[in-house]
């Protein structure tokens, strides 16, 4: 079984994952590419305060060929494992993904050359798969879940199956690797900062913990005074809560993940999916039409707000993880929303009062 390792630990950064990652503010110029990975951050914010009536910005990170923020942890890590010397020519990548991730590898892997077979489980998107097929990965769906840890459980039992099967698998464990936080603590958290030199509190939704670890270590170690509030589903285990019925991959996770660090964190905020399909129904009727991870950090972001901001002073900044394409089937689709959630689901959220759920607080961090 070939295990991708990184010789990194939690303080260790005395240099950048990858070295040729950067994403430059080009000052409005559209820039020229010849790889998928070579457009990692669009830059694009969108200012919300107009119709929620709050200072909240939507920083978009599906603007690029793979979708979703995940395409930078797919970038790092499969850089970070062509560095350490794990890639060779006959590896083939395999990942467990319930959906973004395996599409930003798929991504990769077909501009690399490299075949990529992807774990998923029945809640993957079907447009989902059909893209990442149409990149030229495999993928194998796992159709039982574990009986006490649900579908992540199940695909990472078959990933290490598959990897024992034969040296030439290599399992990038985007649960487990460094490289998954360390690129937004060098990309993704420095570029808000920049932008919001002034800011008071960051919203993160939590899947791996990559994207929330990773902003929460910058911002941290900058002795910036930011807030850093994870949203997470009810139904996921990651932060203590109990478990429960999740049927929108993404957010949450149904086994305790080895990223998450939850001393880093000023707050969690917990949202039920019921919230996230609404809220994202809300935005595309406005024109924007986003995935379910995105409309659970709007959901929790405005019930945080809502709570702990009544006078509407804080200048604050959600990442948004995903566009809505995928969801269509689910999310946008009437008849799947009316059997899974009921008829009152069908209505756009209402951009006053507040329906998310707060279950945890963190104890407010130390300098």
């Amino acid at each position: 079984m070939a295990t991708w390792t990184s010789s990194a630990r939690s303080g260790d950064r005395s240099g950048p994952i990858i070295s040729s990652i950067s994403c430059p503010d080009r000052g409005g110029a559209i820039p020229t590419i010849t790889a998928p990975h070579d457009l990692l951050d669009s830059h694009v914010y969108l200012d919300l305060s107009g119709f929620i009536g709050r200072n909240l910005q939507f920083k978009y990170e599906g603007f690029n060929f793979a979708g979703s923020i995940k395409f930078r942890a797919a970038v790092a890590m499969i850089a970070a494992a062509e560095k350490e010397g794990s890639l060779g020519p006959d590896t083939v990548l395999v990942e467990s993904s319930s959906g973004n991730s395996g599409v930003a590898l798929a991504t990769i892997a077909a501009s690399r050359g490299i075949p990529f077979i992807c774990i998923t489980d029945p809640r993957c998107n079907p447009a989902t798969i059909k893209l990442m097929r149409a990149l030229g990965a495999e993928v194998r769906v796992v159709d039982e879940a574990h009986p006490e840890a649900g579908y992540l459980q199940a695909r990472l039992d078959a990933v290490a199956a598959l990897c024992a099967s034969d040296d030439r698998y290599l399992w990038l464990n985007q649960y487990a690797n460094p490289a998954n936080w360390l690129i937004h603590y060098e990309t993704t958290a420095p570029e808000i900062s920049r932008r919001y030199p002034r800011l008071d509190v960051l919203f993160v939704g939590v899947g791996t913990g990559g994207t929330a670890m990773g902003c929460a270590r910058y911002f941290r170690e900058a002795r910036r005074p930011v807030r850093i509030v994870a949203i997470d589903a009810v139904g996921s285990v990651s932060f203590g809560a109990p478990a429960g019925q999740r049927l929108l991959p993404g957010i949450g996770a149904s086994v305790a993940l080895p990223l998450i660090e939850p001393s880093l964190l000023d707050d969690v905020v917990y949202v039920a999916e019921v919230d996230a399909v609404r809220h994202c129904r809300a935005l595309a009727r406005r024109g924007f039409v986003v995935g379910g991870s995105t409309g659970s950090v709007l959901a929790g972001a405005l019930d945080w707000l809502r709570r702990n901001d009544p006078g509407n002073k804080l200048t604050s900044v959600a990442i948004a993880p995903d566009l809505g394409e995928r969801y269509l089937d689910n999310v946008y689709d009437d008849h799947w929303v009316r059997a899974h959630y009921g008829s009152a689901a069908l209505e756009p959220a209402s951009f006053e009062g507040g329906t998310a759920i707060r279950y945890w607080h963190a104890r407010k961090r130390t300098p």
